[in-house]
């Protein structure tokens, strides 16, 4: 992180005390962000001019005694597909190169709010399609711990900027995992709340019954801060909970006396890389020094997870995405003499989605189709409900359920040209989505991959609307490292 901070929260002590100016702060990540990005191509955009004006007015708002906000001059790095009034929306994609907002996203309006600075737009696999940020219209981006190795995906420029320090904090995305996975890769903390928790209201729609905004942080007390500002009812999302949230900050360091940590016996699979296996491990054994509780819990539908994801996913991006014809919306084609509509519709689909949006499409609208729909579609659905089944059982037996984030580290750029080989990097963060629940990412060590060394994430599950508790339970496993590097390599 940018100059003598370590996290989001020392930048708005620092800022709120007056030890140092909004205005310095951000010019200090403004200059990381545009030195680092040549390497790493994190960002898409950034708003040099805005982050300035706004921090300026944060400063004012000091120095006249008025409250700046809880999250008082921190930079944040937005992701792509979170619509902001300043800059594009692109998705990192061809078909909305050139599309400005004329809103701003509820949760990123929450945070400005609080004081905090949007300083640009992330790069993420098209519209968040994607396990390794590679499916991007604007090039690849780079892990900071290696950068022949991918970021993991889809939120890969949130997690690296977050990871390498160029922002206070960002925002993702996570439809299966697109948090959590890229934050184990990249050796910081992804947070997904309970669906419903953060407004979706300005997030372009992948997965409607799927997504979720949340945020990636180099610390448990970072995520914590920005899920606080976050969350609650938004009247604008029908899907939003209207459900009391808890205050996460007020019993964070307090030790969850006799946790319960239920260890699904799917979870240390044979086809896990034996380095993770062995990182997870020893993760349970300081919880267990701690005197927590290790209890072994059965998800038998684990593996079922990632074929009913790949079924209800593509279902519903199939209906999001169809409104981008290029008539209505989206890049449209030149159309020659003589074509018909029909022939623009296709041109214009064909040049504005790269080849795996498409894939996923014509996924969607196959299983969607007449005839198929009962037999794919809708018993996807009811498999569901038997995942959320699953877990509920589990729940009854443990206060939250651990096991890695990724059946591997950052893997090399081109090294799962195979489709299905790369849907199942997400196995172990899908099932979260399916059955609507909390869930997070925290670094537990590190593996060695010839000269470089790779960080290894810890998942955590919670029941729904049970952050708080999943929060306290990841801030326990974060003190059980405190020698990690909280910062990837410097890159300026």
């Amino acid at each position: 992180m940018s100059g003598e901070f370590t996290d989001a929260v020392s930048i708005r002590d620092a800022v709120r005390s007056g030890k140092t100016s909004a205005e310095q702060v951000a010019k200090d990540f403004l200059r990381r962000a545009a030195t680092s990005n040549k390497a790493l191509n994190a960002f898409h955009e950034v708003f040099e001019s805005e982050a300035i004006e706004a921090a300026r007015a944060i400063d004012a708002k000091v120095k006249s005694g008025n409250d700046p906000g809880p999250l008082a001059g921190v930079p944040v790095a937005v992701k792509d597909n979170l619509a902001t009034k300043v800059g594009k929306t692109t998705c990192s994609s061809r078909m909305l190169e050139n599309y400005r907002s004329p809103f701003t996203a509820t949760c990123v309006e929450r945070l400005q709010a609080a004081g905090a600075i949007v300083m640009g737009k992330t790069n993420m696999d098209e519209f968040a399609m994607g396990s390794s940020t590679e499916h991007c219209a604007w090039g690849a981006v780079k892990n900071p711990w290696d950068t022949l190795r991918v970021p993991g995906g889809s939120s890969g420029g949130s997690a690296v900027a977050a990871a390498a320090g160029l922002c206070g904090f960002s925002l993702g995305s996570d439809t299966g995992g697109s948090i959590r996975q890229p934050a184990s890769l990249c050796g910081c903390v992804g947070f997904k709340p309970t669906y419903g928790r953060i407004s979706r209201y300005g997030l372009v729609a992948f997965g409607s019954s799927l997504d979720q905004v949340g945020p990636l942080t180099r610390s448990v007390r970072d995520a914590a801060l920005a899920y606080q500002v976050m969350s609650g009812l938004d009247h604008r999302d029908s899907t939003s909970a209207d459900f009391a949230v808890e205050d996460p900050m007020k019993e964070l360091e307090v030790p969850l006396a006799g946790l319960r940590v239920g260890v699904p016996k799917q979870y240390l699979s044979d086809a896990n890389d034996p380095a993770v296996n062995d990182c997870v491990n020893d993760a349970l054994q300081r919880l267990k020094g701690q005197g927590v509780t290790l209890v072994e819990v059965d998800l038998p539908l684990t593996d079922i997870g990632i074929s009913t994801y790949y079924v209800i996913a593509p279902a519903e991006a199939s209906g999001n995405l169809a409104r981008f014809d290029g008539i209505r919306y989206g890049h449209r084609a030149a159309l020659k003499p003589g074509e018909s509509l029909d022939t623009l519709y296709a041109r214009s689909r064909a040049e504005g989605f790269g080849p795996e949006v498409q894939r996923r499409i014509m996924l969607g609208t196959y299983v969607l189709s007449s005839g198929y729909y009962d037999a794919y579609y809708g018993r996807a659905l009811r498999i569901r409900r038997l995942i959320k089944g699953e877990f509920d059982r589990a729940f009854q037996k443990c206060d939250v359920i651990a096991g890695p984030a990724s059946p591997s580290p950052a893997f090399a750029f081109g090294g799962m040209s195979d489709p299905l080989k790369m849907y199942l990097c997400d196995v172990y963060t899908v099932n979260t989505n399916i059955a609507g629940l909390p869930a997070l990412s925290v670094p537990i060590g590190f593996v060695k991959e010839g000269a470089k060394s790779l960080p290894v994430g810890f998942h955590l599950q919670a029941p729904a609307f049970a952050e708080s508790k999943l929060l306290r339970a990841a801030r326990m496993v974060e003190k059980l490292y405190p020698d990690l590097p909280r910062q990837a390599p410097d890159f300026s």
